[in-house]
């Protein structure tokens, strides 16, 4: 019998089956260039968009005569979020695949948020937090967060569902500037003296939007191709890269504040970013989507979202003792997102050390930081006692 000649060499352990061409192992890289650079170009792209769109609504706000403090309470926190808006706006208008970036966008932006924002920001200097995040912001994150997972828990945001949300977001907008008017020296805005141009200032809005738009469609673009090349869900890309990359003007933001000393602010754009996030993104991305719904992928109810409202309920305690958010406790934070991202690639790449990470995270690591935690509040008792007595 004729034997075909075949370019790849016969394996000893596998008779008959080629093993792998040093050109079929460069296939995946090669082809995942063009991916990886539309990802940069489109998060590069959403933040110059988001400067560009933060700059000229508010310059816009300015000449229409609307008071510092809800321009504040509403476009200058609108923008922190714009590129997580678009990116999910498109990716729920596309269709198909792509719907999967829409919510895992959000979940993993949130996740992003607390842990790392937050931790990098106190890791530069303590954050002070405020009496009015504690008794009022933080548990208001706490209460949607915990609607939108049993909202979600049927796998799907329904057009009603969003519908709802919408309406938390204005009655969260109303309580908001009447509470901000009422103690101003609680929102303290700093905002250019000089107003724009009207032609400026259109130009300006203008010019933001359409690269907000430019930059999703590029970045949805990417993450979908890269998630086909490696052969990962669309999930698993929204919840790292995609929530990474939009979370930058968040991140920036957070980081300079903090570096120039105003705690307040770098707290309050996490905690305004997340409820923006929940309310208005997935609000409106369950109303775009009609009577099916936004779906979501089963594993995202089952494990991210559960995670979410886990970081969210982790800075309760931090918020509360002594009112400052340490260097130790922001440590505590980031290594937690390194932990979480740790989980993401043992489960995408089936590994055998999943369950046993698993175990030593809940067995170990869990009640270590519950441990911290409770004597963390029991020196803060302890030093309220010593201040009353």
């Amino acid at each position: 019998m004729c034997q075909l000649y075949s370019p790849y060499p016969v394996g000893n352990g596998d008779k008959g089956q080629p093993s792998e061409s040093p050109f079929v192992r460069l296939a995946v890289p090669l082809s995942l260039l063009p991916s990886a650079l539309a990802i940069v170009a489109g998060i590069l792209v959403l933040f110059g968009g988001g400067e560009l769109f933060v700059a000229g609504s508010t310059a816009v706000a300015l000449l229409l005569g609307i008071p510092q403090i809800v321009i504040g309470l509403t476009v200058v926190a609108f923008g922190t979020s714009a590129p997580e808006l678009f990116v999910s706006l498109i990716s729920t208008l596309q269709g198909g695949e792509a719907t999967a970036l829409a919510a895992s966008n959000v979940v993993g932006s949130n996740i992003f948020n607390v842990l790392v924002v937050l931790g990098l920001s106190a890791l530069i200097v303590p954050l002070r937090v405020k009496s009015r995040l504690v008794r009022r912001d933080l548990p208001l994150l706490l209460a949607v967060s915990m609607a939108l997972w049993g909202m979600a828990s049927g796998g799907r945001i329904s057009w009603q569902a969003g519908l709802a949300l919408l309406v938390g977001l204005v009655i969260n907008l109303v309580w908001e500037t009447r509470t901000a008017r009422e103690h101003p020296e609680e929102s303290e805005l700093e905002l250019e003296d000089s107003p724009s141009s009207p032609v400026a200032a259109g130009f300006k809005l203008a010019a933001g939007l359409l690269l907000l738009v430019l930059g999703s469609q590029v970045l949805v673009w990417g993450a979908t191709t890269a998630a086909t090349a490696l052969g990962v869900s669309q999930t698993l890309i929204g919840l790292t890269i995609v929530a990474a990359g939009t979370s930058m003007p968040e991140l920036v933001t957070s980081l300079v504040a903090a570096y120039r000393g105003k705690a307040d602010l770098a707290i309050g754009n996490v905690v305004g970013s997340n409820l923006i996030n929940i309310l208005l993104i997935l609000g409106l991305c369950g109303v775009v989507s009609g009577g099916e719904g936004l779906a979501l992928a089963p594993v995202l109810v089952a494990r991210d979202l559960p995670v979410m409202l886990l970081t969210t309920l982790v800075c309760l305690p931090i918020f509360w003792t002594r009112g400052v958010i340490t260097r130790l406790e922001g440590g505590i934070l980031v290594a937690f997102y390194g932990l979480y991202l740790l989980e993401q690639w043992l489960s995408s790449s089936r590994s055998w050390a999943l369950d046993e990470f698993r175990l030593i995270t809940l067995v170990v690591l869990l009640p270590l930081l519950l441990v911290f935690f409770t004597f963390q509040a029991i020196r803060w008792r302890q030093r309220l006692r010593r201040r009353e007595g």
